[in-house]
């Protein structure tokens, strides 16, 4: 399936939604739930198997999912703000939780992510950043956009984590 050819149509997750979804090591599906199929507007047999940046909207700046990838790699949870792309082409926002799942060895097999509706206050905040730091990443590379993140967190003097969770809560 090629990627589809991204519109201005968004989706609203609902208040009481969740999309769930589970990936082997290597970000491919293993598990979807009805909400996630919904949003994606795919089948489970379109998504099982898939990588799962099938849902991902070129808008998203790669410097988020080098972070998101390094923490649970390395065994750590991590929040973000994320703006997928459904198979027609209309696209949603979600507040992921993202966290590795183990064995009884304590080895990572896979990872488990929960969705939720981000609120329309961190959204605010989201949307410029994520238009500045794709817009460095277009103009010097991650490299520029990563340089840009850790600067405003520090001028902020709060993790990624701590400024992730913040907006969602403010």
């Amino acid at each position: 399936m090629s990627a589809p050819m991204p519109n201005n149509r968004e989706q609203q997750m609902r208040e009481d939604d969740f999309i769930v979804s589970k990936t082997d090591t290597k970000g491919r599906i293993t598990y979807c739930n009805e909400i996630f199929m919904e949003m994606a507007k795919l089948p489970e047999s379109e998504l099982l198997g898939k990588p799962h940046k099938i849902v991902r909207h070129p808008d998203m700046p790669k410097v988020v999912f080098k972070l998101l990838w390094e923490k649970i790699q390395s065994g750590d949870e991590v929040f973000a703000y994320v703006k997928n792309l459904a198979a027609d082409g209309s696209f949603y926002w979600v507040y992921a939780n993202v966290t590795p799942s183990y064995d009884a060895g304590q080895n990572i097999i896979g990872y488990y992510s929960v969705r939720i509706k981000p609120s329309p206050k961190a959204l605010e905040v989201i949307k410029p950043l994520y238009e500045k730091l794709r817009s460095l990443e277009n103009s010097g590379g991650i490299a520029a956009s990563e340089a840009h993140l850790k600067k405003l967190l520090q001028e902020k003097g709060v993790s990624y984590d701590e400024f992730i969770v913040s907006i969602q809560a403010a």
